[in-house]
């Protein structure tokens, strides 16, 4: 068990985060704000894909006008999805003259390099805390390192070429990160946004940066962190960079929302994103979202890809069977499945699994025995080996999660 940061908990809308919630899932869409209809049927696929909280762009009045119109399609098509407004350089101006723009956001996201230059600043940044106190909105403060506030680096710079022990300039960047964020966060305080409304992020591009940025922050508040590793990039490379910074600061129990930040290929499904932030969550055993099925990589031994071909349908089969399943079997996402290829390895895992088959490699008898609890209970052979099993996890499925268990 991964001993969670303590953080206070704040409420998005129908989602809580922090407080030892679990960790949310959250994603952005990529489309224009001011056309509605298409910003909400992203928001709806991201939604289905399972993102718990969605963010859009608030950037010009047209964006601000369409917020409560897609706030109205998703409601009206059962996708009760909190919205989160992005805010850049004039959200104090959106707010104030788009109030059913205001109302229809579940959490402001501003960024206090972007709020305001020099002197207008200040009061920029009080006029939007003004609005999430007039709304009751909670909101998120996330300073990236591409847009730092200036003036608090300038600052510290300053502080730092008078220190008997000057700070290395990555350190220097670190900490300018960390007291943008929680400066700005007491700012909002000493303006009434209660301790328990706002939410911090501190994003960088770097894996070992945002590792360091994040463990340093998480010592020096308890409020609730959105992580993400910000412009990761596009497929493989975005993955993994993503993965790599995530899973370290999860396993020491950071974080309480977190995005993946892919660049997806041009007119690419926007939902990939969210499909690795869950199979990051699934994997280290945080979060349980769908059943998970092992299988090993293949090798001489099983030349036939008829077992990759009974992966992907057992996967493809539990994913599409989940929403049913979800609602009638409570704890079926946690169930284990094994689909195996050869006899080394292939009951043994199966055996480690709720259900598995261990299917014949190269050369091994063209039987496949099933395996449920620990136990044998069937060896299935013929041409319907895979309607087979998927009859069998069906039957499982009721039995073991079924209201009668």
């Amino acid at each position: 068990m991964i001993e969670r940061h303590p953080t206070v908990p704040v409420r998005i809308g129908k989602v809580t985060i922090g407080g030892g919630a679990p960790i949310a899932v959250q994603s952005m869409t990529n489309t224009d704000t001011a056309d509605a209809e298409a910003t909400a049927r992203q928001v709806e696929a991201l939604a289905r894909a399972g993102s718990e909280l969605v963010r859009i762009t608030v950037n010009s009045e047209a964006a601000a006008a369409a917020v409560p119109r897609i706030r109205e399609h998703l409601d009206a098509r059962g996708v009760d999805v909190p919205l989160i407004g992005d805010f850049h350089f004039n959200g104090h101006k959106l707010l104030e003259r788009h109030p059913a723009c205001a109302e229809a956001l579940a959490k402001y996201r501003i960024n206090p390099g972007n709020v305001g230059r020099g002197s207008r600043r200040d009061a920029q940044f009080a006029a939007i805390v003004e609005q999430a106190l007039r709304h009751d909105k909670p909101v998120r403060i996330g300073v990236n390192w591409g847009s730092l506030d200036q003036a608090v680096l300038a600052r510290l710079m300053d502080e730092n070429a008078r220190a008997p022990e000057p700070l290395a300039p990555q350190a220097l960047m670190h900490e300018a990160l960390i007291t943008s964020a929680l400066e700005s966060a007491a700012q909002a305080e000493a303006l009434g946004l209660p301790h328990d409304r706002i939410v911090l992020s501190v994003k960088t591009s770097g894996v070992q940066d945002l590792i360091a940025v994040y463990r340093e922050l998480a010592g020096r508040c308890d409020y609730p962190l959105h992580l993400g590793l910000t412009e990761a990039g596009m497929g493989v490379r975005g993955i993994v960079a993503s993965t790599a910074a995530l899973a370290v600061l999860l396993q020491e129990g950071i974080g309480d929302t977190l995005r993946v930040s892919l660049t997806p290929e041009p007119g690419a499904d926007r939902t990939l994103e969210v499909r690795v932030a869950r199979e990051i969550l699934q994997s280290m055993g945080l979060r349980a979202f769908v059943p998970r099925v092992t299988a090993c990589p293949g090798c001489g031994r099983t030349s036939s890809t008829f077992f990759q071909e009974l992966a992907r349908d057992v996967q493809r089969y539990l994913e599409e069977r989940m929403p049913e399943w979800r609602t009638r079997y409570p704890g079926v996402e946690s169930m284990k499945v094994a689909v195996m290829g050869c006899v080394v390895n292939g009951p043994g895992e199966s055996r480690h699994a709720d259900i598995g088959i261990s299917l014949p490699g190269t050369g091994e008898r063209p039987v496949a025995p099933v395996y449920e609890d620990g136990e044998k209970t069937v060896t299935l052979k013929g041409p319907h080996i895979a309607r087979d099993f998927q009859q069998r996890l069906e039957a499982y499925v009721a039995r073991r999660y079924g209201s009668s268990s």
